[in-house]
């Protein structure tokens, strides 16, 4: 499972961002993986500069093999704890996803 990572300027100041989002999303998604061609993540900050609560986006779209693009998107006031709310409920939407396409096999 390849993991593309998007980000605009601001957020890629932060150090290891990348790097941090990648392993949470590994530990979380990593049962798909076999299931998945890619993961693509894009994190913002929708204010920039701004500051504010939750202004922090992180959307990640699974790449099913064979089917269409499952996403899920999360704001919080950290990159770090949006990822890791899109990475949950992406792992709700994948449960729901294969477990329909195994009981339809």
């Amino acid at each position: 499972m390849e993991i593309q990572f998007n980000s605009d300027s601001s957020v890629m100041g932060t150090e290891n961002v990348a790097e941090r989002i990648e392993e949470q999303l590994r530990s979380k998604l990593g049962r798909f993986s076999d299931r998945l061609t890619r993961l693509e993540v894009h994190v913002g900050d929708e204010n920039a500069r701004k500051g504010g609560g939750d202004d922090k986006r992180c959307m990640i779209e699974a790449r099913p093999r064979g089917g269409d693009p499952v996403s899920a998107t999360a704001h919080s006031d950290t990159v770090d704890n949006a990822a890791r709310d899109a990475a949950s409920k992406l792992t709700t939407l994948l449960e729901r996803h294969f477990g329909k396409a195994d009981r339809t096999r």
